[in-house]
């Protein structure tokens, strides 16, 4: 079985589907249609590779009549960013005060 996170890295693997996702970012509430018309494959693998996305928490719909609106979802982006960036983040915190520290309290002291 796998992971969220395999999940996450699996749809974000492919160009066409970060390409949709920026589309979808940048056009929020658009359509499958709307999207679809930035490339050169069938409606239906368009369908596919937002499914992807869909299952993977990157982009919601909302269902309208018989069409869909796409939004944006940067939660699981963040969720991986906090994963494997706090414990970097706080280490480098740290050597940047101890460093800031040294500079601006004088040896004498």
């Amino acid at each position: 079985m796998r992971s969220n996170t395999d999940t996450i890295f699996r749809a974000l693997a492919s160009n066409a589907r970060r390409r949709m996702m920026d589309i979808v970012k940048e056009q929020p509430g658009c359509r499958v249609g709307e999207v679809a018309s930035f490339f050169e494959m069938s409606r239906v693998a368009v369908m596919k590779h937002l499914g992807v996305l869909e299952e993977a928490g990157l982009i919601t719909s909302k269902k309208e009549g018989r069409s869909r609106r796409l939004y944006f979802n940067p939660v699981p982006i963040q969720m991986i960013y906090d994963r494997w960036t706090t414990d970097y983040s706080s280490y480098w915190a740290r050597g940047l005060t101890a460093i800031k520290y040294k500079i601006e309290i004088p040896e004498s002291e």
